[in-house]
């Protein structure tokens, strides 16, 4: 639960070397995977210079239909890691992009593969929408 709150709130999270983590027995623990969060400053090398497909979910703290999408965000970036970047980029905080973008409307989900947007979802989408549109990006 503490995860939904520090995403809807916008804070990066902590890194964690997973590698330099290890069990009792000797076996490294995975960390949950969580999205990326996104700055004005930082969108131009981890969403457009990415490897792989990345969805971008612009939202700020007072939106209901944002808050409803999180969960789903943070579901997505756990069963695609590694396969693709999940983001989120506060607007209230990062204006710049989300004006080059034309985003009107939040929460706006755009999928970038190899630097150009190929998909974009305005408002609230099930689980399984998202996940057929990382579906048909991914090689």
């Amino acid at each position: 639960m503490a995860g939904i709150f520090k995403s809807l709130l916008g804070k990066k999270e902590e890194v964690v070397d997973t590698e330099a983590m290890a069990t009792e027995e000797g076996a490294p623990q995975v960390a949950k995977a969580e999205p990326l969060h996104v700055t004005d400053e930082t969108f131009e090398e981890v969403v457009l210079k990415a490897m792989v497909p990345v969805m971008v979910d612009f939202w700020a703290p007072w939106c209901g239909p944002c808050r409803m999408v999180a969960p789903i965000v943070e579901d997505l970036a756990r069963a695609y890691d590694g396969k693709a970047v999940i983001a989120k980029i506060n607007t209230d905080e990062n204006i710049q992009i989300a004006g080059k973008l034309g985003i009107m409307g939040i929460p706006t989900l755009i999928l970038f593969k190899n630097g150009q947007e190929v998909d974009r979802v305005v408002g609230f989408a099930q689980r399984r929408t998202l996940e057929e549109k990382l579906n048909a990006v991914l090689d």
